[in-house]
């Protein structure tokens, strides 16, 4: 029961109106007039679970319109049958669902519940994913990848997005969660940026630092002495040619050494998904000038001449 601002009844000014949700009618309480009709029930949805509604659906309203797809996902269901007429004299069904997806939107579907698969495996944000999903249209709609296989198209893109998010992922922490080598998903991506005329920022080590560091439960000290040595390194050109990821490790290891809270080269080489050996040849060239790459303020438990010397 309640009175709707600006609707009364007129020989009842006072009285309180019933709201009738099933018919969508407000009524007079004292005299029955129907005062309202076309009353919006705002009351929450049914609740439905698949296995206790007994094949009846009580949900009123579809799925999410996914704007990147044509009008496919905008489809009429045809719900069991309940009387004589919903089936034929041999006991079949009279009426069927027939849903006519278009091959190209069968592979957008496909595509994006790959992208969304991968990402809920490492933890990524949906704004990602719905750039990585973006990104697969826009491919898709080019057709310059043809005769590549989605899944690694949609690896490619799912890395690209990362990028240009600003929280980059490692093409081994992607292939991870795909099936698709590492190889032919960095194909897709230079195909990608070089057909698409998509930039992507250059990757730094402090993209992985905070990262990296968090997963081995350093300190923030020890985080923040990794960053200075792998910055101070590459402003230094100490390691030329070296990837970001492989003078991050080895910046952490350096930085854990001199440390209380120390860290191996393989517990580091796992997290960042490089060899040991990677790690050792990128420490070896920072070693010499460890003087020069930590923080003036860094508190060390082990000094410098006893860091360990590969």
């Amino acid at each position: 029961m309640s009175g709707t601002a600006g609707v009364a009844c007129k020989f009842h000014p006072d009285a309180t109106l019933i709201e009738d949700y099933r018919a969508g009618d407000q009524i007079c309480s004292e005299c029955g007039l129907v005062v309202g009709d076309r009353v919006i029930d705002v009351g929450s949805e049914w609740r439905t679970f698949s296995s206790e509604s007994g094949g009846e659906d009580k949900s009123r309203v579809g799925g999410a319109e996914n704007t990147l797809l044509g009008s496919s996902d905008l489809s009429t269901i045809i719900g069991p049958g309940r009387g004589g007429a919903s089936f034929s004299s041999d006991g079949n069904a009279m009426y069927n669902n027939r849903r006519t997806v278009s091959s190209s939107d069968r592979t957008l579907i496909n595509a994006f519940r790959t992208i969304s698969n991968m990402a809920d495996r490492i933890n990524l944000p949906k704004t990602i994913i719905d750039r990585a999903n973006n990104l697969f249209k826009m491919v898709s709609d080019g057709k310059n990848l043809k005769g590549r296989a989605n899944d690694a198209i949609a690896a490619a893109c799912l890395y690209i997005a990362c990028r240009q998010e600003g929280v980059p992922r490692t093409f081994k922490e992607i292939v991870a969660v795909s099936t698709i080598s590492k190889k032919e998903i960095g194909r897709c991506f230079k195909l990608i940026l070089k057909a698409h005329d998509t930039s992507v920022e250059l990757i730094t080590t402090g993209d992985f630092m905070s990262r990296f560091c968090g997963t081995l439960s350093l300190s923030r000290d020890v985080q923040k002495a990794a960053t200075s040595i792998a910055k101070k390194a590459v402003d230094l050109d100490i390691v030329p040619g070296r990837s970001p990821i492989s003078v991050a490790a080895a910046a952490i290891y350096m930085a854990s050494q001199a440390s209380d809270d120390k860290r191996t080269q393989r517990e580091i080489a796992d997290i960042a998904g490089v060899a040991d050996v990677t790690i050792r040849q990128s420490y070896k060239l920072m070693l010499p000038r460890a003087a020069e790459l930590f923080p003036q303020d860094f508190k060390f438990t082990t000094p410098i001449e006893n860091l360990p010397q590969n």
